[in-house]
C-alpha cells in the first residue's frame, strides 16, 4: 500500500473513531470539561481536521485499479438516481426529525409516521449512505472504498447509536417509533417525500455541477449536458 493510501486509511479511521468516541463514551466528560458550546467546538474541529486530512490523502492516492468500469452507463445511471434520492432525504431530514440531537420526543408513541419517516427514521444518515454507495459504483477503487466506505460505516453505526441513545432516554416512545418506521430506506415509500423532490432536483443539479468545477469530474446529467 502506498503512503497516500495508508494516510487516507488512517485519516478515515481517525474521523470515524473520533466521531463515535465523542458522540458516546466521551461526550459527557467533554461537556463537563468544556461546556456544551465548547464541546461542539472541539467536536467540529476534530471532525474538520481528520476529514480534511483524509480528503488531501484521497487526492494524492492512486485512482486505480478499478474493480469494474464505473463510467459505464448502468453504474452511472444507478449512482445518479441514488444521489438524487439522497438529496431528497437530506432536505427532508431537517423537518420534524425526532432523531436529531436535542429533540424532545416525549409522546412520540402517539404519532403516526408520515412523509419521509415512512421511508426511513434516519433520513440524514440514509442520505450519507446512499451518497457513499453512489461514489463506489462510479469509482470502485481502493481510495473510494476507504473514503466513502468510512462515511457509510459512520452513518450506519451512527444511526444505530441514535436508536440506542433515544431508546435509553425515551423508552416506550422510541421503541414504538422504531416499530412503526423502517431503519433501511423503503423504496416503495419514496412517493411520501412529496414536495421535497421539487427541492431535491435543483439541489442535485447544483451539487453535481459543483462536482465538475471542484473535483474536475463529471457527475449526474452533466456528463451529457457539459461534455469535455
Amino acid at each position: 500500500m502506498d503512503t497516500a493510501t495508508l494516510l487516507l486509511a488512517l485519516g478515515m479511521f481517525a474521523f470515524v473513531g473520533s466521531h463515535l468516541l465523542m458522540s458516546h463514551p466521551l461526550r459527557r466528560p467533554l461537556v463537563r470539561l468544556f461546556g456544551q458550546g465548547g464541546f461542539l467546538g472541539v467536536y467540529s474541529l476534530v471532525s474538520l481536521v481528520t476529514f480534511s486530512g483524509a480528503i488531501i490523502a484521497f487526492g494524492k492516492a492512486p485512482a486505480g485499479p478499478q474493480l469494474w468500469d464505473g463510467q459505464a452507463l448502468v453504474p452511472w445511471v444507478l449512482a445518479s438516481l441514488l444521489t438524487l434520492v439522497a438529496s431528497a432525504l437530506f432536505l427532508a431530514s431537517f423537518v420534524g426529525n425526532p432523531a436529531l440531537a436535542g429533540t424532545d420526543v416525549s409522546g412520540l408513541s402517539t404519532r403516526l409516521p408520515h412523509g419521509v419517516f415512512k421511508v426511513t427514521r434516519h433520513p440524514m444518515m440514509s442520505a450519507f449512505t446512499l451518497w457513499g454507495a453512489a461514489h463506489i459504483l462510479v469509482a470502485p477503487s481502493l481510495r473510494t472504498l476507504l473514503l466513502t466506505g468510512g462515511v457509510m460505516a459512520l452513518a450506519v453505526i451512527g444511526s444505530r447509536g441514535q436508536d440506542a441513545k433515544k431508546l435509553a432516554l425515551y423508552g416506550p416512545d422510541w421503541r414504538m417509533w422504531m416499530k412503526r418506521t423502517p431503519f433501511l430506506p423503503n423504496p416503495s415509500a419514496f412517493g411520501e417525500l412529496g414536495f421535497y423532490w421539487a427541492g431535491a432536483v435543483p439541489l442535485w443539479m447544483l451539487l453535481t455541477w459543483l462536482h465538475l468545477k471542484v473535483a474536475m469530474i463529471h457527475a449526474g446529467l452533466w456528463l451529457w449536458l457539459q461534455p469535455y
